[in-house]
């Protein structure tokens, strides 16, 4: 077994720290546990055992958003359907109207 003898001293706030230790606590992990585990996993794969990433939108959801606040910015410019009747009628006219 590995020599335990090593201490690390992290700051992080009360909040996160009070919360993540009810979860720990629920799963029958102590903080020192959990942080062990998590940093034998970082040794196991080489790296953080998770995905790190800055979560960009994509092109077509700005695209998308864009074309959101046009319309409501301008609703009288765009077609309105009372329910989903409306909408297939006119959808399926459109598609027999491409058919000619």
């Amino acid at each position: 077994m590995a020599n335990l003898g090593s201490q690390i001293n992290v700051v992080v706030d009360t909040e996160t720290k009070n919360e993540a230790s009810k979860i720990l606590n629920d799963l029958g992990l102590s903080m020192s546990s959990a942080i062990n585990i998590f940093l034998k996993q970082v040794i196991k794969v080489d790296g953080l055992p998770f995905e790190v990433k800055n979560h960009k939108p994509s092109l077509e959801l700005l695209n998308a958003l864009k074309e959101a606040e046009e319309i409501e910015k301008h609703p009288g410019d765009y077609p309105t359907y009372h329910n989903v009747g409306e909408l297939m009628a006119v959808l399926e006219d459109a598609a027999e109207y491409n058919k000619k």
